[in-house]
């Protein structure tokens, strides 16, 4: 693909892209990072979309994609962050700054150890990917991605069980 090209639907069409991200969020720095990421998604299929009179729709479908993973991932992590101050052992450890640390550390490193195909799968669903895009990035079927998470879960609720209430 020409680079020059390419560059210059980036330019034609980001004014409007920042636009209709309006339609999602008011935040400047939001509508940035959705606009850009968009850009980045979109860059493997471009090239096939650049004349075509769908190109906005077409990267309006993928921005509302990036959206919507993003608010999936910011609920994810907020549910897991009410679920550990509402237990009352977590409630004990969050007082002191650096046994919540510990706690946090302990997970990492639980997650660090998962094996490196559950690691990967786990690791892409809590960062808000669905099972469908997880497994076409990584080319496996979607049941493949729903074992290799449900696996890490039980491995990480194996090695965690010290934080059970």
């Amino acid at each position: 693909m020409n680079a020059e090209l390419l560059n210059a639907t980036i330019e034609q069409n980001q004014p409007l892209l920042k636009r209709i991200a309006t339609k999602f969020t008011q935040d400047p720095y939001e509508i940035e990072e959705l606009v850009q990421e968009t850009f980045i998604r979109s860059l493997s299929s471009l090239e096939r979309f650049i004349n075509n009179p769908k190109l906005v729709a077409w990267l309006f479908v993928i921005m509302r994609n990036v959206y919507i993973n993003n608010y999936r991932k910011a609920s994810k992590y907020r549910t897991i962050e009410s679920e550990l101050t509402h237990t009352s052992h977590f409630e004990q450890l969050t007082r002191n700054g650096s046994e919540s640390k510990f706690v946090m550390n302990d997970i990492q490193r639980a997650i660090d150890k998962l094996p490196k195909d559950n690691y990967v799968a786990f690791t892409m669903f809590m960062d808000g990917y669905k099972y469908q895009e997880i497994a076409e990035q990584l080319q496996i079927a979607e049941g493949t991605v729903k074992t290799r998470i449900h696996m890490a879960r039980k491995i990480l609720k194996k090695n965690l069980k010290v934080y059970r209430a």
